[in-house]
């Protein structure tokens, strides 16, 4: 599983979506990027669909989730 607690532009809380990874500052899941990414969204869709996500945070998310896939 993928350890977000060292990126930035996520957080988690107990009170918050039972405390699933969210974009810091929303209450927009972490994983709810990637499923519409999966599903054919583009990014400039779900900014659209999900307006309190900065273009910034969802850059971060995937460099982080890139960058786990490299890590031995």
């Amino acid at each position: 599983m993928l350890d977000w607690s060292d990126c930035l532009e996520v957080e988690r809380a107990k009170d918050k979506l039972s405390g699933a990874w969210v974009f810091r500052g929303t209450r927009v899941p972490v994983r709810a990027l990637f499923e519409n990414l999966e599903s054919g969204a583009t990014i400039d869709q779900f900014l659209e669909w999900f307006p309190g996500v900065r273009h910034d945070q969802i850059a971060a998310v995937l460099e982080h989730a890139e960058a786990s896939l490299t890590e031995a």
